[in-house]
């Protein structure tokens, strides 16, 4: 199970384990808004709410933003493992600049790409080989993005996951 952690002003901030958020809470750092019904953790003294989202109790400034980090995974992820030229299954990115043309590990230069077209593209740009992307590559953007791990979000987590959007 995991909890959504929460910003004193109610902005998403990470995914814990609840064996972390329930220390969160033990220690007075945190404060339970939802928890699990029905899945009481027991303790040597007391048994206690599962959590499915906390607050902290103090606000904590997260800092440098939210940019997101480029990776082979979310590339794939962002392009839904399709191939950015043919549409097929991707398992691969393609640079659409390639680097030894001084293109960049960046959003908008990486594509997720099928083995076949990456083969076939080689180490040329989509208009020498006649090719057009099927999309404008850009860094991906809302919530599940700004937050690790909700990807696979809980239904619970919804309406604070919105007010991140």
């Amino acid at each position: 199970m995991r909890t959504l952690v929460l910003n004193a002003g109610y902005e998403p901030l990470a995914v814990v384990s609840f064996k972390r958020a329930l220390v969160l809470v033990m220690n007075d750092k945190a404060t339970v808004v939802e928890h699990i019904d029905g899945q009481p953790v027991w303790g040597t003294v007391a048994s206690y709410d599962r959590p499915a989202v906390i607050i902290l109790t103090r606000y904590v400034r997260v800092p440098g933003g939210r940019r997101v980090p480029v990776t082979r995974r979310g590339v794939l992820r962002r392009d839904s493992h399709r191939c950015g030229y043919c549409g097929a299954s991707a398992s691969t990115i393609d640079h659409v600049i390639p680097r030894s043309r001084g293109g960049a590990d960046s959003w908008e230069n990486l594509v997720a790409c099928c083995l076949r077209c990456n083969n076939v593209k080689g180490d040329r740009t989509p208009q020498e080989m006649g090719w057009k992307l099927r999309f404008v590559p850009a860094p991906p953007r809302g919530p599940q993005w700004a937050v690790r791990g909700t990807d696979r979000a809980d239904p619970r987590w919804e309406p604070y996951l919105a007010l991140a959007a």
